[in-house]
């Protein structure tokens, strides 16, 4: 803990400080964060004084990872670049993924259709108007053949974000790759596969929570089993964020999904060392930039202890909380789009 008098001291250097500022500069006490978190002008030491709280923090790519899961960050490893791309026909799909791996993209992102997405086939009637509509539409292994012709996945890493029909879209992606020859050990890429956050926030749910969440179940199973590079899980917070929560909502509503699927997978019968270093994250980036940091801070940190101490986890990287992180669509702006370029970034 700071001294008495270093803090006296502090409080007095704080006030003369505050004194002098412009008055039309100051913010003012209803200054709060999109989430209404209050935000004061300046923070002194005085705010973090109890240095017990600071050792918790521990280093970069240690225990409890609130400062990173790697050491040096990116600095180490570059992360994967991937756009997310789907027009309404695999062929043009395909061309537009050619396109960006010949722009230097290390990755795939594939958007699907809204019929795909609530699986439908495109030709069904409860689909009519919306083929194209968000995305490629995939009904068949065909589409799927289609989609990545001349492209080996067992050199790529694919995203698919598909959620209630995923372990279908995902059965069609390995069947492909088994066309091509790849082994399944070295298919590497990730399924969102999140049927919680639908029913909480985005509605694209197809059966009861239930038998949902044993398809889910059933793909982690699989990967553990069968494809130990791969994540079958993107568990998004993403989503509940634009529905309107708070980044504290966020972050509750999102480790509890993560926690969900723990607790299903252990029932089934998994160990948590096998499956969890698989288990990944999705996360939504508005537009208070030390509000976020300190979300995925804690989530990281949260998850550490939860899963060393709850869970028994032994392995370090079933401590990891990896996670993707996209800026929000609501909080971009449609007036002065060029600020949305330095946002993103």
């Amino acid at each position: 803990m700071h001294s008495p008098q270093y803090l006296e001291k502090l409080r007095k250097e704080t006030d003369r400080w505050r004194d002098q500022q412009d008055s039309s500069a100051q913010r003012k006490p209803s200054f709060k964060t999109p989430s209404q978190v209050p935000v004061d002008q300046v923070y002194t030491p005085e705010n973090i004084a109890d240095q017990d709280y600071l050792a918790d923090q521990g280093l970069p790519g240690e225990y409890p990872y609130l400062r990173g899961v790697h050491a040096s960050g990116y600095r180490g490893r570059l992360w994967t670049m991937r756009m997310f791309a789907g027009f309404g026909l695999p062929e043009e799909t395909n061309e537009r993924f050619k396109f960006l791996l010949e722009q230097g993209q290390t990755g795939l992102s594939v958007a699907f259709d809204m019929p795909t997405l609530y699986g439908y086939d495109t030709d069904d009637p409860r689909g009519a108007g919306e083929f194209g509509t968000c995305g490629v539409a995939v009904s068949s292994l065909a589409d799927m053949e289609t989609l990545f012709k001349g492209i080996q996945l067992d050199q790529i890493t694919t995203s698919m974000t598909i959620n209630s029909p995923a372990a279908i879209i995902w059965a069609m992606y390995i069947a492909l790759a088994e066309k091509q020859g790849a082994s399944l050990q070295k298919l590497g890429g990730t399924i969102q596969n999140d049927i919680l956050k639908e029913f909480i926030a985005q509605n694209e749910y197809i059966f009861p929570p239930e038998p949902s969440m044993r398809l889910v179940t059933d793909t982690v199973e699989f990967a553990t089993n069968n494809m130990p590079i791969w994540n079958p899980i993107s568990i998004s917070g993403y989503h509940i964020r634009e529905a309107g929560a708070t980044a504290l909502q966020e972050l509750v509503f999102t480790l509890y999904n993560g926690f969900a699927y723990i607790e299903d997978a252990i029932q089934r019968g998994l160990h948590i060392d096998d499956f969890a270093p698989r288990l990944s994250f999705f996360f939504n980036v508005h537009n208070d930039f030390f509000e976020e940091i300190s979300k995925f801070r804690v989530a990281r940190k949260i998850w550490a202890e939860v899963l060393r101490n709850k869970y028994h986890a032994k392995e370090e990287r079933s401590l990891w909380m990896r996670f993707h992180a996209q800026t929000s669509g609501v909080a971009l702006t449609a007036q002065q789009p060029d600020n949305n370029v330095s946002r993103v970034t």
